[in-house]
């Protein structure tokens, strides 16, 4: 079982409030990832459930027992992080092995244990070398590989791909997902990297200055972001923000035209993916540009257009379009693909 659950969880640093009343539930065999910018108290809250930082008030619970006072060894949870911290003078085997040996645990079991976390990474052929002997990605193997003999309850990782070129961490990434598949383990993962947060979690929380701005599926978060924080965090490139009026049944555009409104309240800000703009001639669609820039990634371009009194605008493009600095175009929206945004930063679902 792998059950964690914070009950209005606070971390005070002095009079400084970095975690701010979470209230969370991780489910048996979940892969949560904690996601923000950086200074929101994603690793502070990590580290808060692994004990490794104290919690100032409410509670943390590991399949339903209380464990907000206990230190990190009674919580039977492990820890990956951004360094890897092996024993240079340790084998591999040694070094996966070595909490087990510390623990008195027997030899059969312990190498019964290392062969199966060998197994599991890939690491059977390095075994017996020594760190400096192992490339980026398989020290880091080889330190997940040393939480897993220790049979966890649930795997906690603090940003573990951060020293990892991008060759490397697209690697891992995938290492961590068929890990996760072949444990059906409790996995919690700190990362800054949305890319990371979206190919493997099952759910992600948001944080956002120490409180939860959403939680939810990746598609549920790109799809329907509960405000303007997510809808500008989560994508890549982000969501174009624009500022609009709105009366019954129609949105205008500030220096542009518009389309329709069916929105429960008044809208301040119209949100769109730039996969959902699409290209017209001049005078056509939501409002009227200049192409500014293009940024040609193989199968996609990148079109940034300056829309005047809207500001900068990024919409994708296929690859192979043959788009121009300086050429006017007319931009269209689809109603469907819309996001409105309250002044104080709420979505308004349709009426």
């Amino acid at each position: 079982m792998g059950r964690i659950e914070l009950r209005a969880a606070e971390k005070w640093f002095g009079d400084n409030q970095v975690i701010k009343g979470i209230d969370l539930a991780i489910e048996d065999g979940e892969f949560v990832v904690f996601v923000g910018p950086s200074g929101c108290g994603k690793s502070t809250l990590l580290r808060m459930i692994g004990g490794l930082e104290e919690t100032s008030r409410g509670a943390i619970l590991i399949d339903g027992r209380e464990v907000t006072d206990q230190p990190p060894y009674r919580r039977g949870l492990t820890m990956v992080f951004q360094s890897y911290a092996l024993y240079p003078h340790m084998s591999v085997r040694e070094n996966m092995g070595f909490a087990l040996k510390s623990a008195g645990r027997p030899r059969d079991e312990i190498d019964r244990r290392v062969a199966r976390a060998a197994e599991i990474l890939r690491l059977d052929p390095y075994l017996d070398r020594r760190p400096k002997a192992l490339s980026g990605g398989q020290r880091q193997r080889v330190a997940i590989g040393r939480s897993i003999v220790r049979d966890p309850t649930a795997f906690l990782f603090d940003e573990p791909l951060s020293n990892l070129d991008a060759a490397l961490r697209v690697e891992m990434r995938y290492e961590i997902a068929k890990l996760h598949q072949n444990l059906a383990a409790t996995m919690i993962y700190v990362t800054h990297d949305q890319v990371e947060a979206m190919t493997l979690a099952d759910r992600i929380v948001v944080l956002d200055f120490g409180t939860i701005a959403q939680v939810g599926t990746p598609k549920d978060l790109y799809r329907r972001p509960a405000n303007l924080f997510v809808a500008t965090f989560i994508g890549s490139p982000a969501m174009n923000i624009l500022p609009c009026r709105t009366d019954t049944g129609h949105y205008r555009l500030d220096g542009g035209r518009g389309g329709p409104f069916a929105g429960a309240r008044p809208a301040a800000k119209l949100g769109i993916r730039p996969e959902h703009v699409a290209l017209a001639a001049p005078g056509e669609g939501a409002c009227d540009a200049v192409v500014d820039v293009t940024e040609y990634l193989g199968a996609d371009t990148y079109v940034i257009v300056d829309a005047g009194p809207l500001g900068r605008i990024t919409l994708r493009s296929h690859g192979d379009d043959d788009i121009r600095p300086g050429t006017p175009v007319g931009l269209v929206f689809p109603p469907d693909q819309l996001h409105f945004f309250d002044a104080s930063g709420l979505a308004i679902r349709d009426a």
